[in-house]
């Protein structure tokens, strides 16, 4: 069944909606891409999902697109002198990795 509206819409998959009957309620509800999460859940989770995808898309004989979003660096500001830091327009400012609290500077 090819499907005539030019845009996608995308369901993410999380573990009430990981089964084999709703992602297929999903898909026939409208779902053209099927996102996983890699902040959550496990690899075993993921691949289980991919190949119940798979096996639909093979069901409905139409291509089923999959969104792996993969979690990126996290990034964290640490503590600042007097709890804040107020950052003017035009001043240089270094993030780094050091530990002691930070100031305008640094």
């Amino acid at each position: 069944m090819k499907r005539q509206r030019q845009a996608k819409i995308i369901a993410t998959l999380g573990p009430s909606s990981r089964t084999a009957a709703q992602i297929k309620a999903l898909y026939h509800a409208g779902a053209d891409v099927f996102r996983l999460n890699f902040s959550h859940g496990s690899h075993y989770d993921h691949l289980r999902s991919y190949q119940i995808i798979r096996q639909l898309e093979l069901e409905v004989q139409s291509p089923i697109g999959i969104l792996m979003d993969l979690q990126g660096p996290k990034l964290r500001i640490g503590t600042f002198v007097d709890d804040s830091a107020k950052l003017k327009t035009g001043n240089t400012f270094r993030l780094d990795m050091d530990d002691t609290p930070g100031t305008e500077e640094r």
